[in-house]
């Protein structure tokens, strides 16, 4: 069985923090890490994997450091890494990412199932996933917690709904989204690390996988942001005190003052 995962590096970070006056995310000092949901999607690859066999592939598009993240997917089971990785790539949205990452695909081969994570806390989309199957032109479902079984042509999976989770059966190819819920990742082993420094890690540009510069990157992105901010911090809350009907007159009072009644 061929499976191809892909995955994002991150910052390690759940408090974002923006420069006020770029309005651009500090990532100066900040760690970056595999993307928490794309470590369940590899690990239920790897299961996969080991039952069935065949070969896992971890692709992913970012700078030259993103390197050091897929040697960590390799030491934690991966056969083979591919990173896409150009300045014709900067900037891209959710929509250009998914183009850059069907090129990569296609560039691969043949597969039979497709791995992602719900989406990266970095962007918390969710949207590359679905766009990226239907560039190339397969089905996907989204949500997978768990996955019952694989099959020749098909596979059978439940995707988590708010108040439960329905069950649904895919033909393959096809891509399937992870929650957490799925599987807990594998950690990586000291043989594992030190075989991950003795492969190859694949680097693609933009002409490695058929791709016009107009095409991907800032070129072809719909959606740009304009401004990114920080919300105000709200002021301090005010106790009233008083009786009963000193507080009510005081509450019209400050409420008249906003013009809010």
């Amino acid at each position: 069985m061929k499976i191809i995962v892909c995955a994002k590096q991150v910052p390690d970070t759940n408090e974002v923090k923006i420069d006020p006056v770029k309005g651009t995310l500090i990532r100066e000092g900040v760690p970056s890490i595999l993307n928490p949901d794309d470590a369940t999607a590899l690990e239920a690859a790897l299961r996969l994997r080991d039952q069935q066999g065949g070969c896992v592939s971890v692709l992913s598009m970012g700078p030259p450091q993103a390197c050091y993240m897929l040697r960590e997917c390799m030491a934690m089971g991966a056969d083979e890494a591919y990173l896409l990785s150009s300045r014709a790539f900067g900037g891209a949205d959710t929509c250009a990412t998914s183009t850059t990452l069907a090129a990569g695909v296609r560039r691969i081969g043949s597969f039979d199932i497709l791995f992602a994570g719900r989406q990266a806390i970095d962007g918390d989309t969710a949207q590359v996933g679905p766009q990226l199957a239907q560039r190339l032109g397969i089905p996907s479902v989204t949500y997978v917690q768990r996955i019952r079984s694989v099959m020749k042509d098909t596979a059978v999976v439940e995707r988590q709904l708010e108040d439960g989770y329905e069950v649904v059966e895919v033909r393959l190819p096809c891509l399937l989204t992870c929650v957490k819920e799925l599987c807990e990742p594998r950690y990586m082993t000291v043989r594992g690390i030190v075989e991950a420094y003795e492969k190859e890690i694949t680097v693609w540009n933009e002409r490695d996988v058929a791709l016009d510069p107009a095409e991907c990157g800032l070129n072809a992105s719909p959606t740009q942001v304009l401004r990114s901010f920080t919300p105000p911090q709200k002021g301090r809350g005010e106790r009233l005190e008083g009786t009963v009907p000193e507080m009510a007159r005081a509450l019209v009072s400050r409420l008249n003052d906003r013009h809010l009644l």
